[in-house]
C-alpha cells in the first residue's frame, strides 16, 4: 500500500451516524480516525453468550434471551415507563425499561425477533429483565451480534467523551462499521513469516477479535498481537535513531586518558568495584569512537556513580574540550559540584557551579569563565541551557536523573557544543521495559553492586498510633551523636488535604517531641542562599535533625544521618521511597528508615503495610522498581507524569515486558547489516507497527 494512503487514516466522518456534532465529540476524546476508533480498546468483556430458553432462565444470573415480541405497552407520565412482552413458545418474559420509554414505544413493534440479555428477575411470580441490552434478528440473518449472546466487549461512558459523546452500545456500533470499512483492504506491516515465528494473529483478525472475540484467550491473543506491533513500531524508530547516529559518524572521538583519570583513581583510598571499572571502561571505549555517544548509566543508590561520570569528564577535559553536568535541582547541582570539586580540583581541573538562584556577580563571572574556556567543568541546573549561556569548546553533557528534563530542554545543551557526547545517570532502578521505552536509542552500562562495607538500612512500617516512639527512637539516635531526616509530603498545610506538611511539623516538633534539639527546616521553596545554608549546617553537624521534603530525595550525602523518617509514607512510590532511604547507610553506623502510614481504616491500613513491606524485605533497587511499575503504572512511576515516555495505546509497559523485550530483539534483527535496507523505511505508524514491513525471514 506504499503511496496510498491507509484505510485506518480515514476520517470518523466517513462512518454511517458521525455527523459533524458527534464527530466532533470523538476528536475532543482523540479519536480522529477510523484507525483511533479501532484502537479504542475495551476496557472489559461482559459475557452474554449463554443462550436459554425462557421457562428454564435461572433468577439472579445473566443470560441471553432470544425470542418474539407479542405485545408493548406504555405507561404515559412523567415517569414513563416501557413493557414488552418477549415469547420464545417455552414462556413469556416482560422487559421493562424506565429510561428512554417513549422512543423504545416506537422502537418496537408485534412479531419483531429480538435478543435480550441480563438478569432475570421474579416480580409477582412473573420473569421480568429491567433495562435488557436489546438486539434484532432477522430469520434468515446470520451475522454476528453486537450487543447481545457473546462477550459483549464495554467501552469509556459517554461522561469521558463529553456531554455528545457515546456510551458502549453506540461504540459497538462504529466500531462494527469501521471493521467492515477497514479490514478488506488492509495490509499487515508484520511479515508473514515473522507471524508464524511468533505465534501472532494477522493484523485485520486482531483488530476484529479484541473488539468481538470468540473467548477471553482469544481477546487477550488479539490484544498481544496489537501491543507486539506497537511496541515493534517504537524499538524501530528508536533503533533507526541509534543507527543514523552511528552512520553519521560525526561525534568527538576522545582519546583513552593516559594522565588525568589515572591519576584521579590513584588518590582513591578505596578500590572500585568490579561494575564501576566495568562501566568506566564501557564509557571510555563509546567515548572513543567517531559518532556521538548516549549512554544511560544506571545503578543504585550508593553505588558510586559521581565517581565513574568523573572519569568522563576528565576524559574530555584531557581531550582538551569542557564538560557540562546538569542536575534537576539546585541541592542536587551544588551536591555534584561539593563531590567532583574534591575529587578533580587537585588534579588542577577548574570547576563551576552555576544556578538559577546564584547571585549575579557569581554568575557572570561563571559565564565570562565559560566562554572564555578557563572553567575545564560546570555543574548547574536548567540554567545550563539559559541563552546566556556560552562554552568555549563543549564535548560531553552529562544529565543526572534525565527523566526530569523535556527532550527540548536536553537538545538545548547540546546544541551549545558541536557533535557532544551525551551521558545520562539515574540512580532510579528502571524496569528493563522501561528503560527500552525510554532509552531505547540509547547504550546501557549498569551498575549493579554496593561498595564494600556498605551496612542494609534496617527498614521499619509503622502506623500512625506508634509515631510518639517513632520520634522517641530519633531522639535517642540524635542524643547518641547521630542525626535524621523527617519528611513530609507537602511544604505547607492546604486547605482540603488531610497531609501532614513540612512547615507545620517543623514548628510543632521544634516545641513538642524533638524540643531541646537542633532542628532545620529545608524545602524547595525556600531561596537558593536559604537551601545552601540549610544543607552546609547539616552537614557539618550544626543542625541534628532536618525537617524537609522530597527535595533531599536524591544526592546528598551525610555520612552522619542514620535515621530517615518518612511521614505519610502510603503517598509515595515505591522508587522515590527506597531513593529517599538511600540518603541514609551512608556511614559506617546502622541506619534505619521508618515508614509512617496515616491509614485509620482498617482495609486501607493493610493494603498500606502490605505495599510498603515490599521495601522491609528488599533492597534490590530494581526488584523494588518492578515492583512499583505493576502497582502504579509508568505514568507516575517517576512521581509525576513522565514527558518522555511514549504513547501507547495498547501495550502496557508495566504488564508487557516480555513483548517489550521480543519486539527489541526482533527489531534489532530487522537493523542487521543485510536487512537494514529492508528495514530502514519511513515509518507511518500503521495501527502502532511500522509502515514498512518487517523482512521475511
Amino acid at each position: 500500500m506504499a503511496g496510498s494512503v491507509s484505510p485506518l487514516q480515514q476520517p470518523v466522518e466517513v462512518l454511517p451516524g458521525v455527523g459533524p456534532r458527534r464527530g466532533a465529540a470523538l476528536r475532543q476524546a482523540g479519536i480522529a480516525s477510523l484507525g483511533d476508533l479501532l484502537l479504542h480498546l475495551p476496557r472489559r468483556y461482559l459475557d452474554r453468550s449463554r443462550l436459554v430458553r425462557i421457562d428454564a432462565a435461572p433468577v439472579g444470573v445473566e443470560v441471553t434471551l432470544v425470542g418474539r415480541v407479542r405485545r408493548t405497552h406504555l405507561v404515559p407520565g412523567p415517569r414513563a415507563r416501557f413493557h414488552l412482552y418477549l415469547d420464545d413458545g417455552s414462556g413469556q418474559l416482560l422487559c421493562l425499561w424506565f429510561q428512554g420509554a417513549r422512543y423504545l414505544s416506537s422502537t418496537f413493534s408485534p412479531q419483531d425477533q429480538i435478543a435480550v440479555s441480563g438478569t432475570v428477575e421474579l416480580f409477582g411470580g412473573r420473569r421480568q429483565m429491567v433495562h435488557p441490552e436489546y438486539e434484532f434478528i432477522a430469520a434468515e440473518d446470520d451475522a454476528p451480534r453486537l450487543h447481545t449472546g457473546r462477550l459483549i466487549p464495554l467501552y469509556g461512558t459517554s461522561a469521558e467523551l463529553g456531554e455528545r459523546g457515546l456510551r458502549s452500545r453506540g461504540f459497538r456500533r462504529l466500531i462494527a462499521a469501521a471493521l467492515d470499512a477497514c479490514t478488506p483492504q488492509l495490509e499487515d506491516p508484520l511479515s508473514s513469516a515473522m507471524r508464524r515465528r511468533l505465534g501472532l494473529m494477522e493484523l485485520s483478525e486482531s483488530l476484529r477479535a479484541v473488539h468481538f472475540p470468540d473467548s477471553p484467550e482469544q481477546a487477550e491473543q488479539a490484544r498481544r498481537r496489537l501491543a507486539f506491533g506497537e511496541l515493534f513500531a517504537l524499538q524501530m524508530r528508536l533503533l533507526r535513531v541509534r543507527q543514523q547516529r552511528l552512520q553519521q559518524r560525526q561525534g568527538i572521538s576522545f582519546p583513552a586518558s593516559r594522565r588525568l583519570v589515572p591519576a584521579l583513581l590513584a588518590r582513591l583510598p578505596f578500590q572500585l568495584t568490579e561494575a564501576q571499572q566495568r562501566a568506566i571502561a564501557e564509557i571510555c571505549a563509546d567515548m572513543a569512537q567517531p559518532w556521538q555517544m548516549r549512554r544511560l548509566l544506571q545503578g543504585d543508590v550508593g553505588s558510586g556513580k559521581t565517581l565513574v561520570a568523573a572519569c568522563a569528564l576528565l576524559t574530555a577535559v584531557e581531550a582538551g574540550y569542557q564538560a557540562a553536568l546538569m542536575a534537576p535541582t539546585e541541592i542536587l547541582a551544588e551536591q555534584h559540584c561539593r563531590s567532583l570539586r574534591a575529587l578533580v580540583e587537585p588534579l588542577g581541573v577548574r570547576l563551576a557551579l552555576f544556578t538559577g538562584g546564584q547571585s549575579g556577580p557569581l554568575r557572570r563571572d561563571a559565564l565570562a569563565e565559560l566562554a572564555a574556556g578557563a572553567v575545564h567543568v560546570v555543574t548547574g541546573t536548567h540554567a545550563l541551557i539559559d541563552d546566556r549561556v556560552a562554552f568555549a569548546r563543549l564535548g560531553l553533557v552529562v544529565i543526572d536523573e534525565q527523566h526530569r528534563f523535556g527532550v527540548e530542554q536536553r537538545a538545548r545543551l547540546y546544541r551549545k557544543g558541536h557533535h557532544v557526547d551525551a551521558l545520562y545517570l539515574t540512580a532510579t532502578p528502571i524496569p528493563r521495559s522501561l528503560a527500552l521505552a525510554l532509552y531505547g536509542d540509547a547504550d546501557l552500562s549498569v551498575i549493579d553492586a554496593l561498595p564494600p562495607g556498605r551496612r542494609p538500612v534496617r527498614t521499619a512500617v509503622r502506623g500512625p498510633e506508634h509515631r510518639a516512639g517513632v520520634l522517641r527512637f530519633a531522639a535517642e539516635q540524635m542524643a547518641a551523636g547521630q542525626q535524621v531526616f523527617i519528611v513530609y509530603p507537602m511544604v505547607e498545610a492546604s486547605a482540603g488535604s488531610d497531609l501532614a506538611s513540612a512547615q507545620t511539623a517543623y514548628a510543632q516538633l521544634c516545641t513538642g517531641p524533638l524540643r531541646g534539639y537542633r532542628l532545620g527546616l529545608l524545602h524547595g521553596r525556600m531561596a537558593a542562599d536559604e537551601k545552601h545554608d540549610v544543607m552546609a549546617r547539616f552537614a557539618a553537624g550544626e543542625l541534628q535533625a532536618l525537617v524537609t521534603t522530597t527535595v533531599i530525595e536524591v544526592g546528598i550525602d551525610v555520612p552522619r544521618a542514620t535515621v530517615m523518617i518518612i511521614e505519610h509514607a502510603e503517598r509515595f512510590g515505591l522508587a522515590q521511597l527506597h531513593q529517599l532511604r538511600g540518603r541514609v547507610g551512608r556511614g559506617a553506623e546502622q541506619s534505619y528508615c521508618i515508614l509512617v502510614h496515616c491509614q485509620t481504616e482498617a482495609a486501607s491500613a493493610a493494603a498500606a503495610r502490605r505495599r510498603l513491606e515490599i521495601l522491609c524485605h528488599t533492597h534490590d533497587g530494581f526488584a523494588i522498581a518492578a515492583a512499583d511499575l505493576r502497582l502504579r503504572g509508568p505514568g507516575e512511576f517517576f512521581g509525576a507524569r513522565q514527558a518522555g515516555l511514549p504513547r501507547l495505546r495498547v501495550a502496557d509497559l508495566a504488564a508487557d515486558g516480555e513483548l517489550m523485550a521480543l519486539a527489541r530483539r526482533e527489531a534489532e534483527q530487522c537493523f542487521a547489516p543485510q536487512t537494514w535496507a529492508a528495514a530502514s523505511g519511513p515509518n507511518a505508524g500503521s495501527c502502532g507497527a511500522p509502515a514498512t514491513r518487517a523482512p521475511d525471514r
